[in-house]
Order: C-alpha cells, then sequence, then structure tokens
C-alpha cells in the first residue's frame, strides 16, 4: 500500500500582533454596528446583515486558524454569538422577514459545499469501500438510536412522559442522536486536506447512507408525531427513493455529461462553465427533493458526476469563489439557532437540562465512536471515522424542532437534545484534528 505525507491546513502561524488584531477589530467593529442600526426596507437590513455575517465569519475562521483549529469552528463560533442567544443580528424568529431568507441562503450554502465535496470525491474509490462505509453507517445509527431511546424509556431521567408517552418520546429521542451532519465533517476534512484518504471516503461514503437511514427514520417519526403509526411501507418507499434517486441520477449523468459539458466548454460566453455546473446542481438538488430525496443527496450526486468530466478541474477551481459566500452563511446559521440563555446553570431548571444534555452527549458520542469499529476487516484510523461521524448539526435540529412542534418532546428535552447538537458540533472539528494528527501520514489507497 502507497503512503504519503499530508500537512493539514490551517496549522499554527503565530499569535496575531496588537496591530494585526486592531486591523481587522476595527472593520469588523464597523460592519456590525452599521448592521444593528440597519434600517429602512427589508433589502437594505439583508444587505447589511449579509456583510456582517461575511466579515465575521471570516475573522473568526482566521483567529481559530491561528490557534491551530479548523476555520469552520469560527463560523460556528460566530453564528452562536450574531444568533438569538447573542446579541441578535441573524434573525430566527419566524415573524422576521429575513429569517427565510437567511435560511435559503443556507440551504444554497449546504448544498454548495455537498457539491464541492461530491466534486473531490474518487467515484471508483467510493464504490470499493460500499460494503465499509454502510457497517459504519448502519452501526453508527442503530447504536446512538437504541442506547437513546433506552435511557429515555427507562426513566431514570427522573422526567415526567409528555402527552404522546413514554415510548413516543423515546423513539424521538432515539432518532435525534442518529443522523450525522455530513456539512461539518467534510468541510473539516477539506480543510485538513485529507478528502482523499481511506477515512475520509469511508467518513463520506458513510455519511451518505447515513443520511439515506435519516430519511427514513425521519418519516418514521413524523407518522408518529402527526399521531400515525409507523409504517413500514411507508419506510421502505422512502428508502427506495433516496438510493434510487442517487443511483439513477449517477449512472444517468455519467452517460449524458461529458459530452454535454465538453460542448459548454466550446462556448465563449464569459462564465458559462461555472453557471452551467451551477445550473446542473441545482436542477439535481431540485429533481432529488420532487423525488422524496433530500436536497444533499442531489448536491452530492452533481459533484459525483462532474467530477467524471474532463473539465472538472476547471469546474472545482471556479466554484469555490460561490462557495466562499454560501457556506459560511450555512455554518454560522447553525450556530445561530443556539439559545445560550438555556445552558445558564444559575437556574434550576436548566441545570437539570444540562444533566440530561450531559447523558445524552455521552450517548451521541459512544455511539458513533463505536461506528469506527463497525469494519473489523480493514486496517485504518478507527478513532478518526468514528469522531468524523459525531456531529449531528442541522439533522438533529429538525428531528428535535419536529418534537417540539408536535407536543411530543417537553421545552426541557428540546433544551437537552440542543446542548448535544450544539456540543457535537463545536467539538468534532478539534477532536478530528487530534484524531488525525498534525503533519499525520494517512493512507492515499486502499489496503
Amino acid at each position: 500500500m502507497s503512503r504519503s505525507s499530508i500537512t493539514p491546513s490551517g496549522s499554527i502561524r503565530g499569535r496575531p500582533s496588537r496591530s494585526s488584531a486592531r486591523t481587522v477589530a476595527l472593520p469588523a467593529a464597523l460592519v456590525l454596528l452599521l448592521t444593528a442600526a440597519a434600517g429602512g426596507s427589508d433589502a437594505a437590513r439583508f444587505f447589511a446583515l449579509l456583510a456582517a455575517m461575511l466579515v465575521a465569519a471570516k475573522l473568526a475562521g482566521e483567529l481559530c486558524e491561528r490557534v491551530g483549529q479548523p476555520a469552520v469552528m469560527g463560523e460556528l463560533i460566530a453564528g452562536v454569538l450574531l444568533g438569538a442567544g447573542g446579541v441578535g443580528l441573524i434573525p430566527t424568529a419566524t415573524g422576521d422577514p429575513l429569517t427565510p431568507v437567511v435560511r435559503l441562503f443556507a440551504e444554497v450554502g449546504v448544498v454548495v459545499l455537498l457539491f464541492e465535496i461530491g466534486l473531490e470525491t474518487d467515484l471508483k474509490a467510493m464504490t470499493r469501500v460500499g460494503p465499509a462505509a454502510t457497517a459504519v453507517a448502519v452501526v453508527g445509527v442503530a447504536v446512538p438510536f437504541a442506547l437513546g431511546a433506552a435511557y429515555w424509556a427507562s426513566g431514570l431521567h427522573g422526567v415526567e412522559p409528555s402527552k404522546a408517552g413514554r415510548l413516543i418520546t423515546a423513539v424521538f429521542v432515539g432518532a435525534t442522536l442518529t443522523a450525522t451532519s455530513v456539512g461539518i465533517t467534510a468541510r473539516v476534512l477539506s480543510d485538513l486536506r485529507i478528502l482523499h484518504s481511506l477515512e475520509a471516503r469511508l467518513i463520506l461514503g458513510a455519511a451518505v447512507i447515513d443520511d439515506v437511514i435519516g430519511l427514513v427514520i425521519l418519516g418514521v417519526v413524523s407518522g408518529l408525531a402527526a399521531g400515525a403509526a409507523p409504517s413500514v411501507a411507508g419506510a421502505a418507499r422512502v428508502l427506495a427513493v433516496a438510493v434510487g434517486f442517487l443511483a439513477a441520477a449517477v449512472w444517468l449523468g455519467l452517460r449524458v455529461t461529458p459530452g454535454l459539458f465538453a460542448l459548454v466548454d466550446r462556448m465563449r460566453v464569459r462564465g458559462v462553465l461555472v453557471v452551467a455546473a451551477f445550473a446542473f446542481l441545482l436542477a439535481l438538488c431540485a429533481l432529488a427533493e420532487r423525488a422524496g430525496s433530500a436536497l444533499i443527496i442531489g448536491a452530492f450526486a452533481a459533484g459525483l458526476i462532474l467530477s467524471e468530466t474532463n473539465q472538472f478541474d476547471a469546474i472545482e477551481e471556479r466554484i469555490k469563489p460561490v462557495a466562499d459566500i454560501f457556506t459560511p452563511i450555512f455554518f454560522l446559521s447553525v450556530g445561530a439557532a443556539v439559545d445560550l440563555r438555556v445552558f445558564d446553570p444559575r437556574l434550576p431548571a436548566n441545570r437539570a437540562t444540562l444533566a440530561i444534555g450531559g447523558v445524552l452527549l455521552l450517548i451521541a458520542l459512544v455511539g458513533k465512536l463505536a461506528s469506527g469499529w463497525a469494519v473489523p476487516w480493514r486496517r485504518f484510523n478507527r478513532l478518526a471515522v468514528g469522531v468524523g461521524m459525531a456531529p449531528r448539526g442541522e439533522v438533529g435540529l429538525v428531528f428535535a424542532q419536529i418534537g417540539l412542534a408536535a407536543g411530543v418532546l417537553s421545552g426541557r428535552l428540546y433544551s437537552a437534545i440542543l446542548f448535544v447538537v450544539v456540543a457535537t458540533t463545536l467539538v468534532t472539528p478539534p477532536l478530528l484534528r487530534g484524531a488525525f494528527g498534525r503533519g499525520a501520514t494517512v493512507e492515499d489507497e486502499l489496503p
């Protein structure tokens, strides 16, 4: 087996000097003040907000990289500080007209991120780790689901059952601990420049399968929230649609896009290649959702397909400025969903919430770490794979919000789950960096 020495990006470049800190702090403060004071039309408010979010994301990312942490960590922290639990610049209330606009930009950010990851993925290598990735995904879903549901059904937490009953609540608790947020891990792997390692291919392959399983679970728990009995046929349909769409899109795309993009590449109009690639991305995302699958599955499929064209190097390079604009919005939005007030230990109710959150966090981490040992027939960095599957991000928030809206989850339990989502999202970047090691030697070919 061949090995290559990889030195991750984001290494420590020394502490920022006072003069450099003032240089970046002054424009940041100006932008934030302008945003806070912005009035007038919704368009003016949004432009000021967008300026503040982008500047804050890059400054926070720069500071994190200067202390040896991935930039995504800074973007998440910036989102927390600018969200409703911080200074309140990023709108999260349903009545604010800017809230759906920010959410839409965040959606674009996550699909562009998954598109980039698809472009950088070796499809042939990914198919060779298929069975291993499936095993990682199945263990990474089954263990936290079983442990989380058993913990809540046991009553050890001391919380009275909700109106939906302890069993249904237990199913929701287990479900919130299952799905991996591929966006967080993918960004860190990209920052570390190890996307072509065996571990990265296992993580990303498992995360895609994890999303498919997550769609099935989401369909089941949504039915429970609506008062319907779980349907095996309905779950099987969701699974078939997700897997079928991904397979059909890649199979058909690999036969159509090489010729299509060769024709596009001969056109003379400015920016035609990146526009065609972006349009292809958006079209596949729309088709994926219309087919009953997820936007991110369509985005990943689009990247996989275009990675096999002769123009993929040019597409990859030209899509980066688009990602630099939209992807930070996604990570800031994930952070902005956090209300820091629920973590104040001075209030007795919050202490109980944090205790429950601590137990659920332990279950969430142990369950995903176990997935690294799901493939005994291969040699790889098992700890890194387990850590890479740990973040819940926006996926866990979706599960929790459905349960809260349906009255299945109490406000206290929702806050505890929110704590788990935030904690796994924030701790994964430094843990993943530590698991791989600075300047570590990673496998770039299958054994």
